[in-house]
């Protein structure tokens, strides 16, 4: 789904025969304080176009968002097709590049079907209903009795009055509407396109090798660079940072073959050579002297070190007295619950194309952030926004804040330096510690049980040190201050879905510890393990079935259907947790249950899916050793654009979600990061898979709901609950590891070293 060769931008703003649905040129609005979002002052000079019908009746829609793998190409097309009542291959998507695009903001939050592919629909929609209004002169009929089918307008009873094209009404005049506040949506009951199964377009070039990765992109005249990094590994806060390099020798590397320049700016290093490998070759053997690392903080304790964080408390919501509950609770119950840093993971390492010339600049990135990329370029170099064009292509997955913006500026600093083409890949090592790791989190919980079996206040607080992870070069070069802004992202699904009459939610933000901001999930997901993990042991309190219990205090009613139809499905038997647990020998058998709703933005944020689990598993209380094996997933997302789609994003959560909850964790010593390659930093394998049951509720008749992230928010609890209900030990500390595993179970049921020998 290529633009097509023959139409440019300027062909769009300017010539005839054509329809455009646009949006005057707008400053990107400014992120709220301590929110991710574009700081620009740029203003386009051009209209920001969404839609555009050509005289071939073929359709271009524009998204500002990009396709990291989860469909959305294919999903906003068919949003695109079904308004205007065309062919799905007549539509051709373009998302990301800036100056084709409009600013929608950075590819967060599942927001791209529940809220930037909103302005997408209303413009299709109003390009159709244009169309009839044209149509009906054309044809000399009321436009009430017209109708469009398969990019045609035809009467609706007359079949003997000619029908036509919409292309031929636009022969002849330039049509350009601007972007209308609303227009005449069609009914979900007329649908044909939206709601069914679709390939997705980006499968074929991918399955067969044809589609060009940011990777694989060669230039005339192109060089290769590396860059050699400071000492203090992934940290991009304190005083050190862009004022620790001492010297470099250039000499130590003039002698070998193929090196053109070593570029120093600040702490910023690297090498450009004509081939990669002498590039690679060039990094390892170039002296520098580096100050001695200031003291870093110690990370062996990650639950100690964010207790130690200073913090400013938000008060999110208060509702009730919680003292005074909490001290009439017959059974109080204090848990905390720590989440470790975790990696993003990219299978390649993130790599960048720039060519810099003097008075303008091109980049191809995989970044999901294109405009706010851009922005940082032009800060970088000095060049205004209008010269600076970023074309993105496709790269590793990511899911959050990898290091494909640094990489980006690499390129471009040393592109600039030697006046050619540079492609930069980072190394596995670069990759992993130097990316803007998933944060880790602390949750507290103070709460307890009522004489009858209900739940007593809840006080909840959670500390989440994260900030905007600025792109590495900006820091390395001193041009913007290593100033660490803690960022208010700490309060994502911070209230939990229960009937509490007496809480408070309390976010505790903090800076950083390491460089860290938004993985899949952000907040919401360790939030999530704590207020699941801490129902299920106040159900077990209480002598009552874990979903039971659930249900009696799950105040939405929607919710409440969701959980309803997976334990059906997954015909769950009631009964206290542990009470009576399966064995076979070591092996302990359980299984849990977690549901959350996926909440995100600035409290109190907005909603996306609903989602789930049920897990099945055995654990070898010997070894430690963990087996699941089922795993029933529902979700509610609203009206699903393309089922296929929703299907394969469940899938995709619930792998990922296994691997982060049972093997991933980055481990440190002496404040640095020791997870430097795929033996410091395993995922799961395939072979290590369940069987995965995807259950969808098909609510047509309300509004996309984002999938993205939602699937994965039951996922940790869900393990937890399961381990629980197989062991009787509550594990508070993900990864669940073996290792982890065996020091919980000390005491339950592991045998002393020697008897086991």
């Amino acid at each position: 789904m290529a633009v097509k060769s023959d139409f440019t931008r300027q062909s769009l703003l300017l010539d005839p025969d054509l329809l455009v649905i646009y949006r005057d040129p707008i400053t990107p609005p400014k992120p709220a304080p301590g929110q991710p979002g574009t700081h620009s002052e740029f203003t386009p000079l051009e209209p920001e176009i969404f839609i555009a019908v050509l005289s071939d009746g073929h359709i271009l829609a524009f998204n500002g968002h990009v396709d990291l793998g989860t469909g959305i190409r294919t999903a906003l097309a068919q949003i695109v097709a079904e308004e205007l009542s065309v062919p799905f291959d007549n539509v051709t998507m373009v998302l990301g590049n800036p100056f084709e695009v409009p600013n929608q903001g950075p590819t967060i939050a599942s927001a791209t079907i529940q809220i930037t592919a909103e302005p997408l629909r209303r413009a299709a929609a109003q390009a159709r209903e244009y169309l009839l209004t044209l149509a009906a002169r054309h044809l000399n009929v009321e436009r009430e009795a017209l109708r469009c089918q398969d990019g045609y307008i035809q009467h609706t009873s007359d079949k003997h009055l000619a029908s036509v094209s919409y292309g031929k009404l636009l022969v002849g005049a330039r049509h350009a509407l601007k972007l209308a506040d609303s227009a005449p949506l069609k009914s979900i009951s007329d649908y044909t396109l939206v709601g069914l199964p679709t390939s997705r377009v980006d499968i074929p070039d991918k399955a067969t090798g044809k589609l060009t990765f940011v990777h694989d992109l060669r230039l005339p005249d192109m060089l290769h660079g590396r860059v050699i990094r400071p000492p203090y590994v992934g940290y991009d806060s304190g005083d050190f940072m862009g004022d620790s390099l001492v010297a470099v020798d250039e000499s130590s590397v003039t002698h070998l073959p193929g090196v053109v320049s070593v570029v120093v700016i600040g702490d910023f290093v690297g090498v450009v050579a004509e081939r990669e490998e002498q590039a690679a070759e060039a990094a390892r053997q170039l002296k520098i002297e580096w100050r001695p690392i200031p003291g870093l903080p110690q990370l062996d304790n990650i639950e100690q070190a964010l207790l130690e964080l200073p913090s400013k408390q938000r008060v999110l919501l208060e509702e009730g007295d919680v003292d005074s509950a909490l001290a009439a609770a017959d059974q109080p119950l204090s848990r905390h619950y720590v989440w470790p840093f975790q990696l993003h993971g990219s299978i390649g390492p993130s790599c960048s194309v720039a060519n810099a010339k003097k008075d303008a600049l091109h980049l191809w990135s995989g970044t999901q952030n294109p405009h706010s990329l851009r922005a940082d370029l032009a800060r970088l170099t000095g060049l205004d926004e209008s010269v600076i064009t970023i074309t993105r292509m496709e790269a590793s997955g990511c899911y959050g804040r990898n290091c494909a913006d640094d990489v980006g500026a690499d390129a471009v600093l040393l592109s600039q330096a030697v006046g050619r083409p540079v492609r930069v890949q980072l190394t596995r090592e670069q990759e992993h510690t130097w990316e803007p790791k998933g944060a880790a989190q602390y949750m507290a919980i103070q709460g307890g049980l009522n004489t009858d079996g209900s739940p007593a206040g809840y006080r909840f607080s959670t500390r989440y040190p994260s900030n905007s992870a600025p792109t590495l070069a900006l820091l390395l070069t001193g041009a913007v201050p290593p100033i660490d802004i803690p960022f208010e992202m700490g309060d994502r699904t911070s209230v939990p879905p229960y009937r509490y009459p007496h809480r408070q939610i309390i976010c505790e933000d903090v800076p950083t510890l390491v460089r860290a901001s938004w993985l899949r999930g952000v907040s919401a997901l360790p939030n999530t393990f704590a207020h699941e993990s801490y129902i299920d042991e106040l159900a077990y309190l209480a002598d009552e079935d874990p979903v039971a219990y659930r249900l009696r205090y799950l105040t939405d009613a929607r919710a409440r259907e969701l959980v309803e139809a997976l334990i059906n499905r997954a015909n769950w038997q009631p009964g206290i947790a542990n009470a009576n647990p399966a064995s076979n020998g070591d092996w302990r058998y359980g299984r849990g249950f977690a549901y959350a709703q996926y909440v995100h933005s600035k409290f109190p944020g907005f909603g996306a899916a609903l989602a789930a689990w049920i897990i099945e598993l055995k654990v070898n209380v010997q070894s430690g050793r963990i087996v699941v094996e089922q795993l029933y997933v529902g979700q509610d997302a609203g009206l699903m654009v393309n089922p296929a789609g929703v299907r394969h994003q469940v899938h995709g959560n619930v792998i990922q979600m296994l691997s982060r909850t049972l093997k991933e964790r980055v481990t440190f010593e002496d404040g640095l990061p020791t997870s430097k390659e795929w033996g410091g930093y395993p995922i799961l394998r395939f072979s290590e898979l369940p069987p995965i049951d995807v259950m969808l509720l098909d609510r047509p008749e309300l509004p996309p709901l984002g999938v993205g992230e939602s699937t994965s928010l039951p996922g940790a609890p869900a393990i937890a609950n399961a381990l629980f209900d197989a062991t009787g030990a509550r594990f508070t500390h993900p990864p669940f590891t073996p290792e982890t595993v065996r020091d919980v179970l000390k005491g339950y049921f592991q045998q002393p070293l020697e008897a086991v020998l």
